[in-house]
């Protein structure tokens, strides 16, 4: 049969029969295992019937079955069903891309990065060398990587190698001579060269101050980004997501994004928030698209991140004579924010530290001081929302702010974040339980590549806030995870509602888009430590199967 295997025959089969916008299509039954609605007043249902990209029945199956035209079934043989599952903060190209180059994920120590790195450039002779995902909280040298790690192991071409936030990376010595990065080489705006005590660099550079090297390396070629934004799409159908929010866009993703759908290729729907660098067409025009792809409005940054010590706090880290980076200058944040007002266009901006996340908040008031209400309506988001002054909590919830937040991220750095922030600053961090009581809108989202992008890891850390090995300091706020509802929320209807999109989808029920998200696991009823382990096994867009694990 040409190669398919028995699941990819079943796959293709469903995908024929169920694309959305075909009307000859047969309907699709699915049951055989519980199936969550997010809807209160029936939660649970036992069969859901799609016809035309929509839930046509939310009940038993005997109703499922009760229309005489014919229709295709999956059995779930005892998989859990929910509304599907939307990633609000995604980086999807890089999720893709990150399955394309040097891949840091892991690391345990200087050591393991540099023999990593010898493996790589032997299998890459040629060429600079971009790798992704260190990250040396774990590490027994208890310090950063440097340009004489990198040197040790390859000398002769660039390397750049960035930390698994995103927000730093350590090059190697002909990688800083590319960029002309020297002794007397000034910190750009919101960036920051690390020096020894010489005054040299030590390799690592902060925000902006990654450009100085990145901006003189080979950029990815077109079929690259075809692939990786292809490849980054089908993983996540794989994992169980129907949507996905997709954070600082290039115009060329856009429009491949685009491409994708028109052919069919697209399996969720894609929200889409551009650079600013390149948002001058959503600026003008306003919010468009239709279908599965929408471009919603723009990504900006406040500050960086907290590993990297960039994220901007109201007072100095715990563990460093330093109190972070503002990545985009305030006055010119003020502007594009009148600007992105008088477009209709909606706002998302990166915050980490508690500092950004008052001067955001300060931002998006006074955008809208002449008609508070407006902003409300305009859905203007903080994405991250990480460490908040516990006095702002509430003025997410009273400015009508979403708050657009990465459960994984709490526990990922759990293990560093106490040292950096001090335990006062802890009320304050990760707080969704604390948002969700003051009346605020929560979206989850994972970030990815940032995190693995794994809608189980997601929902396990809302709900139990332990790493995955199970631990949790006493200090670590527990009393900040929310129930397997409220996480159950967040990344369905939470998303939904970002997007503008709630009242169509975000739950099941007759007259909804059909998106389902089916795991192996009962997440409302399984053992928290048994959710991270489980699988996706059906995940269904618009009514259309876009992946089968049964």
């Amino acid at each position: 049969m040409g190669g398919l295997n028995r699941r990819e025959l079943a796959l293709a089969a469903l995908a024929a029969g169920c694309a959305s916008g075909r009307g000859a299509a047969p309907d699709l039954i699915v049951h055989g295992g519980p199936i969550y609605t997010g809807v209160e007043a029936a939660p649970r249902v036992e069969a859901v019937r799609i016809r035309n990209g929509r839930f046509a029945v939310a009940g038993s199956l005997s109703e499922a079955r009760a229309d005489g035209r014919g229709a295709r079934e999956v059995d779930l043989h005892g998989a859990a069903a929910f509304p599907g599952f939307t990633d609000s903060h995604v980086h999807l190209a890089g999720v893709g891309m990150a399955a394309m180059v040097l891949d840091l994920v892991g690391v345990a120590s200087v050591a393991e990065l540099q023999q990593r790195l010898s493996d790589y450039a032997r299998a890459h002779p040629d060429g600079a060398i971009y790798g992704r995902g260190w990250i040396e909280t774990h590490w027994p040298e208890r310090r950063f990587p440097n340009r004489a790690d990198l040197d040790a192991v390859v000398a002769g071409r660039p390397v750049f190698l960035e930390r698994v936030d995103g927000h730093a990376a350590v090059v190697n010595s002909a990688a800083l001579a590319l960029g002309g990065v020297g002794a007397d080489t000034r910190d750009p705006e919101g960036g920051a060269i690390e020096r020894d005590a010489s005054g040299a660099a030590t390799g690592m550079l902060i925000d902006n101050a990654m450009a100085l090297v990145q901006s003189r390396l080979p950029a990815p070629t077109p079929a690259m980004l075809r692939e990786a934004l292809l490849r980054g799409a089908r993983i996540y159908a794989a994992r169980g997501w129907t949507g996905v929010s997709n954070m600082s866009t290039s115009l060329a993703e856009a429009q491949l994004f685009e491409d994708f759908a028109r052919a069919g290729e697209l399996p969720l729907r894609a929200d889409l928030y551009l650079t600013q660098e390149e948002s001058g067409i959503v600026m003008q025009r306003g919010p468009y698209g239709e279908g599965q792809v929408r471009v919603r409005g723009v990504k900006l940054y406040m500050d960086g991140a907290l590993g990297s010590r960039g994220a901007a706090l109201l007072a100095p880290y715990s563990d460093a004579p330093t109190g972070g980076l503002l990545v985009t200058p305030l006055d010119q944040l003020r502007a594009f924010l009148a600007r992105a007002r008088a477009a209709r266009v909606q706002i998302a901006t990166h915050a980490i530290g508690d500092r950004a996340n008052r001067l955001v908040l300060d931002a998006y008031r006074d955008a809208f001081a002449d008609d508070p209400a407006a902003l409300r309506a305009a859905r203007w988001r903080i994405e991250h929302a990480q460490v908040i002054a516990p006095e702002d909590i509430p003025r997410f919830a009273a400015q009508g702010v979403i708050a657009s937040m990465q459960p994984s991220h709490a526990i990922s750095d759990l293990h560093f974040a106490p040292a950096r922030l001090g335990p006062d600053r802890l009320a304050g961090a990760y707080a969704w339980r604390a948002l969700l009581d003051s009346g605020a809108s929560l979206a989850a989202g994972s970030d990815a590549p940032v995190e693995k992008g794994d809608p189980l890891i997601e929902f396990y850390a809302a709900c139990h806030r332990h790493d995955l090995s199970g631990f949790a300091a006493e200090n670590w706020g527990l009393e900040q995870a929310v129930s397997r509802a409220e996480a159950l929320a967040m990344l369905t209807r939470g998303g939904a509602y970002a997007t503008f999109a709630e009242a169509g989808r975000g739950a099941i029920a007759p007259g909804l888009r059909a998106d389902l998200s089916a795991f192996s696991a009962d997440l409302m009823a399984a053992d928290p430590a048994a959710i991270p382990g489980a699988q996706a096994v059906l995940t269904v867009c618009d009514g259309r199967v876009t992946y089968l694990g049964l």
